[in-house]
């Protein structure tokens, strides 16, 4: 099985693609080497479930696949191995969900930027997706 990387802008996904990415994004900074939070939505409409097993993007060293633990006190970010993506659904990752941290940023990042990032699926392979940088949420 060869894994095809297709490149998706927000809100335009490749016709007939069973897992599509869009709307992703990453907050605006002035600072260097800090960790900041990648969002979008993910649609399977593939016969099978799916995972999230990484994420490489330019402007970062690293990242880390999290969760939001609500148990007693606070809400609490924890390191997963895989952020599941079940068969026929759309899911969200946001902030106080499923989510993936990118470490240790490389330069500024300026609302308004785009840049490609690469999101490694279990079965749907690599995703060549466009992240959007912006001041919003």
């Amino acid at each position: 099985m060869v894994a095809v990387g297709l490149c998706l802008t927000p809100g335009l996904a490749a016709a007939g693609d069973p897992l599509q990415v869009t709307n992703a994004r990453v907050p605006a900074s002035d600072e260097i080497g800090i960790d900041l939070p990648l969002v979008m939505t993910i649609r399977n409409d593939a016969a099978e479930a799916d995972a999230i097993l990484r994420v490489r993007c330019p402007f970062a060293n690293f990242s880390v696949r999290h969760t939001v633990d609500r148990g007693e006190g606070a809400p609490a970010m924890r390191e997963i191995k895989s952020i599941p993506i079940p068969k026929n659904k759309t899911i969200e990752l946001t902030r106080d969900g499923y989510h993936v941290m990118l470490l240790q940023t490389r330069q500024k990042l300026v609302d308004g930027e785009k840049f490609t990032c690469a999101v490694v699926f279990q079965n749907a392979g690599t995703k060549e997706t466009e992240v959007q940088v912006s001041r919003t949420p």
